[in-house]
């Protein structure tokens, strides 16, 4: 019984890389699926970029921007996730009077 144990043990510990890639790859598409991405690199633009929308809600990022002459209909900034859900502390005590 000890010289069946090692082997045990020895595949346990192998991987699979095929497995490993593909559960890489779902959860980067997980993570992807959501957000809103250039239209003209298909790149996901980063927290703090600012995005510019066109004509038919055509979106382009900082980058890409510079190859159209038309002006954008509004530019705005690309929040994270996060944005909207912080918890606001605010001061409930009654005010003093000054004596």
């Amino acid at each position: 019984m000890l010289g069946d144990e090692p082997q045990t043990m020895a595949r346990s510990e192998e991987h699979s890389p095929e497995l490993e890639r593909q559960l890489l790859r779902r959860s980067v598409m997980a993570l992807a699926a959501g957000r809103d991405r250039c239209d003209g690199c298909h790149r996901t633009p980063l927290v703090g970029e600012r995005v510019h929308v066109y004509d038919g809600e055509r979106m382009l990022c900082e980058l890409c921007r510079r190859e159209r002459r038309e002006a954008p209909i509004r530019s705005e900034a690309v929040f994270g996730a996060e944005r909207g859900h912080a918890v606001r502390l605010t001061d409930r005590r009654p005010l003093r009077r000054a004596a």
